[in-house]
């Protein structure tokens, strides 16, 4: 019995998440998976993302009924059984028969054919008493267990531990509904005619939620349209185009972590008359950024800022760190499974040097931005306390006065600004805002 391509490309694509600590939501994208039918990725993708998404529930009820440790099975079994379980517990249109049989097909296209019987009898069993899974639970409950509520939303008992403590339960509760949720997609135009030219395409637009540059797509495929190769049409999250913004204005400006370039490409718009550049540290990264920002007034360089590779001062620099993510979950489950509490430390170091170096190519009253898609303290607001005990001539400016110009220039239509206020810094918290999760600070240089 041939493995349909949907199921055989999930269990690829999983496989390589698990062993490579790989991204799904590229390799689901990279020209290997191209050839699907519309169906084939649609169900694909389900099963890639809701595997990633319920891991944790998957395996406890895998563990249910095995007679073995899952941590000690080959990898290509326990994402076979995975997959299975996925279906069985979640999916009620795939028939279990199915969920089953092509399983058992999967471990034998993976050449682990004396799993087979393992594979098959206990999928019969979690088939026979499926403990589904709840999407959501209708719960306030200020006094609810933590490991009640990781076993509920498939998220580290450490993780909610830290959230309930930084931002109550009742947020917590939000944000974790949020993550387990099927992403929206949201999209940047660059002008009324790409817009048009995308519902003519059979794309169904509705208003941003944030942003009057941004879009929402309810339905369509838009990485077919025109627009959209032409790289007139971006998708980004609204979070992070609002981050952009907040950048503002300036002659010379620079984006000192710049891929894969959404941010650059903003920055570009807003700022055509500017002179920009964007810094990457791979060059690689580089190269592909230079493909999805043609804009003439940005120059791509590659090199590391924290070792000085550029000779000018600037009025703006966004420093946009690579993080821990843990803002982004609901479109990159994987980082939940894969990050480590003490995975933050050395984060946060790598960070305090980023910080430390653009802050050095600041001019004088220009300003650093900077920003992180993390939810965690060790990221944020301690890595500006680091960068101003640092250097004494930056002082911390109010990102609510950037944000009301934005809101009085009509671009920034979130109608309600308190909830994007922490102290003097710019949060979004999944599930809040229908967003990712981002930080932002502005440090003003005297």
């Amino acid at each position: 019995m041939p493995v349909s391509p949907a199921r055989a490309a999930a269990f690829d694509i999983l496989l390589q998440v698990l062993q490579e600590d790989a991204y799904a939501s590229e390799l689901l994208h990279s020209a290997r998976h191209q050839k699907l039918s519309a169906a084939d990725h649609g169900l694909t993708t389900e099963i890639v993302m809701g595997v990633l998404r319920w891991r944790s529930a998957l395996d406890t009820e895998l563990a249910r009924f095995s007679s073995q440790n899952l941590a000690r099975l080959d990898p290509e079994v326990l994402t076979a059984l995975r997959i299975g379980a996925f279906q069985l517990m979640r999916l009620d249109r795939v028939p279990a028969r199915s969920a089953v049989n092509e399983s058992v097909e999967l471990v034998k296209r993976a050449r682990k054919k004396s799993a087979t019987a393992f594979v098959n009898a206990l999928l019969r069993k979690v088939g026979a008493d499926p403990k589904r899974i709840a999407s959501s639970r209708d719960t306030t409950d200020t006094e609810q267990a933590v490991a009640s509520l990781a076993d509920t939303y498939a998220h580290p008992r450490w993780m909610i531990e830290r959230w309930c403590s930084a931002y109550g339960p009742e947020k917590t509760l939000q944000l974790l509904r949020f993550d387990q949720q099927i992403p929206g997609t949201a999209v940047r135009l660059s002008n009324p005619e790409d817009e048009l030219a995308l519902r003519k395409n059979g794309i169904v637009l509705c208003p941003g939620a944030l942003l009057q540059c941004a879009r929402r797509i309810e339905s369509g495929d838009v990485i077919h349209t025109e627009p959209f190769r032409a790289g007139r049409v971006a998708i980004q999250d609204e979070a992070s185009q609002l981050i952009a913004l907040l950048a503002g204005r300036g002659q010379q400006m620079l984006d000192c972590c710049a891929a894969p370039g959404g941010k650059t490409g903003l920055i570009a718009e807003r700022n055509p008359q500017s002179s920009i550049t964007a810094l990457e540290l791979h060059p690689h990264r580089a190269r592909l950024l230079r493909q999805r920002v043609s804009a003439t007034n940005v120059a791509v360089v590659a090199g590391d800022i924290r070792h000085r590779p550029l000779s000018i001062s600037y009025n703006v620099v966004l420093a946009d760190v690579p993080c821990s993510g843990t803002g982004t979950l609901q479109r990159h489950p994987e980082i939940k499974w894969r990050l480590k509490l003490e995975d933050l430390s050395d984060l946060r170091s790598r960070q305090i040097a980023i910080l430390r170096s653009a802050m050095s190519y600041v001019a004088p009253k220009g300003r650093v931005i900077y920003s992180t898609c993390s939810l965690e303290p060790e990221e944020n607001q301690e890595v500006i306390d680091q960068g101003l005990a640092s250097d004494n001539s930056f002082t911390i400016r109010d990102c609510r006065e950037e944000l009301e110009k934005l809101r009085r220039g009509g671009e920034l239509v979130w109608p309600n600004l308190e909830n994007l206020i922490e102290g003097p810094f710019l949060r979004t918290l999944p599930g809040v805002q229908p967003c990712d999760g981002f930080f932002a600070a502005i440090l003003e240089k005297k």
